[in-house]
């Protein structure tokens, strides 16, 4: 794959910032680089407090549902919570159904199965939930797009009130304008809506449930304060639904980190403990690469259901059971999902859809529950936006689709919805289904419709700081932890040294997947460097960079030659109980 990397070259006066902070001058031009500028901004940066959260108020509809629902719950009527299968419905469910019980109601929550029921809502559900005495449903990270299936359910005497995030559907007219499309229920909680006044529209659908709460507590008579011992399942779906961590999301995830940090909740208890991880070391990472995994997992190849059932678990001991088999089952989804990535990858190069500016693989015997995070890892592989498209049960296909900055999926989608039979999503991923004598057509109207160029193809490699190795100390390592969490839109900060000698290295590891290596800049740095990706491949770069003779000195710690540049995370390696300053080297040329 392609990279450009390019130094972030935003000026200000860094020094003056660190001093009227107290931060160092590189923690200071990585901020600026954030596009955080101004006292206030900066300020607000740095402190992620709860007086940075908007107004739930302001979101459309969130009164008029809330009212309709205290009355519900006053009434003793019967409501059905409709959640959605990965992390952040999973957590929605959650919020939704630990915050109504909070109130009183009896409320029950249903998650649809990934495979006999799809994406969100659907007429049988409702139809259920009409037999079962249910008087209103509930939805929670899905809705909006379910317009007929709303129309059954009110044609059926059901109150609905939704509440999601996704992106609104819209048809575009012969001059371009958009027309759209919102579901006749009693009320509509999306901060997408275009006449919606809340300022801050990249909720996920755990922080738009949770904000509803917060207005139906008041309602009922409830301290909003209690809405906040939910904060941390917040946190976990905004971070796990891949949401911008800008604005009131990164005080959402802040917030969420240091409740989830002194939880009793026995459900994410459990779940920390059965991966071995600290929990007051918890971090966003963990969110996204550790803990929402085998949230996601059960959804995949099980039901949903059971990590719902952990996180409303009272009992540690049981919880302990289910998180337990979490972690099995994505065990089992990570096996897989290789399976898969490796089937995809030779499918791309055998028939040349790597030439396609949107690339379209067929994997009939896939589960169609891994299709996107295999569409996402061949999305990394070749920086294009990929579809992977599966059987379903039905006869036809399911696909889940991942995207590249210049590609809004969704709206790229909306252009041949003809050929779908159900799709939605957001600009960066999205699902669908569709007959299988469509999926030729949907691969060629995609390209067709598509106006990528090469240039999009190429991966930016943005770097914050080109900064010496003598230059990194454990205090500033330490200090960059204000910048947390990390994640889309606040990514980790990048650094990058040039020429960069190595003096010696070897591999360890018990896999023997880890290269170390000792490195000088040439400026006075000497230290331990790491690298964790593919040994073999930077092995090759450093033989085509310098000799073969080269790199077997290298590896012998003999005298030789090499040269390269890298970026870089700074880290503190403590081995014990004592800590070593090195480097993580990410990209290398």
């Amino acid at each position: 794959m392609k990279e450009k990397w390019f130094v972030s070259a935003k000026k200000a006066d860094f020094q003056a910032i660190g001093q009227r902070f107290g931060i160092d001058q590189v923690t200071a031009r990585i901020i600026i680089n954030r596009g955080i500028t101004g006292e206030e901004a900066i300020a607000a940066y740095l402190s992620c407090s709860r007086q940075q959260l908007h107004d739930p108020h302001l979101l459309k509809d969130a009164e008029k549902g809330a009212a309709i629902l205290a009355r519900k719950i006053r009434e003793g009527k019967k409501i059905r919570i409709i959640g959605d299968y990965d992390i952040d419905g999973v957590n929605a469910s959650y919020i939704l159904t630990a915050g109504l019980r909070a109130c009183g109601a009896p409320a029950d929550p249903v998650i649809p199965d990934r495979v006999h029921d799809g994406y969100g809502i659907n007429e049988r559900i409702i139809a259920k939930a009409a037999e079962d005495g249910v008087d209103t449903i509930l939805t929670c990270d899905n809705g909006i797009s379910a317009y007929s299936e709303i129309e059954f359910a009110k044609r059926l005497g059901l109150t609905v009130i939704v509440t999601d995030h996704h992106e609104v559907p819209f048809t575009v007219s012969d001059t371009g304008e958009k027309a759209y499309r919102i579901p006749p229920a009693d009320a509509v909680i999306n901060p997408k809506q275009e006449d919606c006044g809340y300022p801050y529209p990249g909720l996920c659908g755990a922080a738009v449930a949770w904000k509803f709460i917060q207005v139906l507590y008041e309602q009922m008579g409830i301290e909003t304060e209690r809405s906040f011992d939910m904060i941390a399942h917040v946190a976990f779906a905004t971070v796990g639904d891949v949401m911008e961590l800008t604005g009131e999301n990164r005080t959402l995830v802040r917030l969420g980190l240091d409740a989830i940090r002194k939880t009793d909740n026995p459900g994410l208890l459990a779940l920390i403990r059965q991966n071995k991880l600290e929990q007051e070391k918890i971090k966003s990472w963990h969110f996204g690469f550790v803990l929402g995994p085998c949230i996601n997992a059960s959804g995949r190849l099980d039901t949903a259901r059971r990590s719902l059932q952990l996180l409303l678990e009272p009992s540690l001991e049981q919880a302990s059971v289910l998180a337990k088999e979490l972690v099995e089952l994505n065990d089992r989804r990570k096996g897989l999902t290789l399976q898969g990535i490796e089937q995809a990858r030779s499918i791309i190069e055998e028939q040349g859809i790597y030439k396609d500016s949107v690339m379209v693989v067929y994997l009939p015997q896939c589960h169609e529950s891994l299709a996107g995070i295999i569409a996402g890892r061949i999305r990394e592989i070749y920086h294009k936006p990929v579809f992977v498209l599966t059987d379903a049960e039905d006869g036809g296909i399911k696909g889940s689709g991942r995207s590249i900055e210049a590609y809004s999926m969704y709206e790229e989608m909306s252009r041949c919805a003809p050929l779908m039979t159900k799709f939605g999503g957001h600009p960066m991923a999205a699902g669908l289904s569709m007959k299988r004598e469509n999926a030729q057509r949907f691969r060629q109207e995609l390209n067709a419709c598509a106006s990528l160029t090469e240039e999009d193809f190429i991966e930016k490699i943005h770097i914050d700081v080109p900064m010496p190795l003598s230059y990194i100390s454990a205090r500033l390592i330490r200090e960059l932890e204000c910048l947390e969490p990390f994640g889309k839109g606040n990514e980790k900060p990048v650094f990058a040294v040039r020429d960069l000698h190595p003096v010696r290295a070897n591999i360890v590891g018990r896999n023997k997947n880890v290269l170390k290596l000792s490195v000088e800049d040439g400026a006075g740095g000497l230290m331990d460097a790491v690298y964790f990706g593919d040994i073999d491949a930077f092995l090759e770069f450093l033989r085509e960079k310098s000799s073969e003779s080269a790199v077997k000195a290298l590896m012998r710690g003999a005298p030789q030659d090499i040269r390269f540049s890298v970026t870089y995370d700074p880290s503190i390696d403590a081995y014990m109980g004592r800590e070593r300053v090195q480097i993580i080297i990410r990209h290398y040329c």
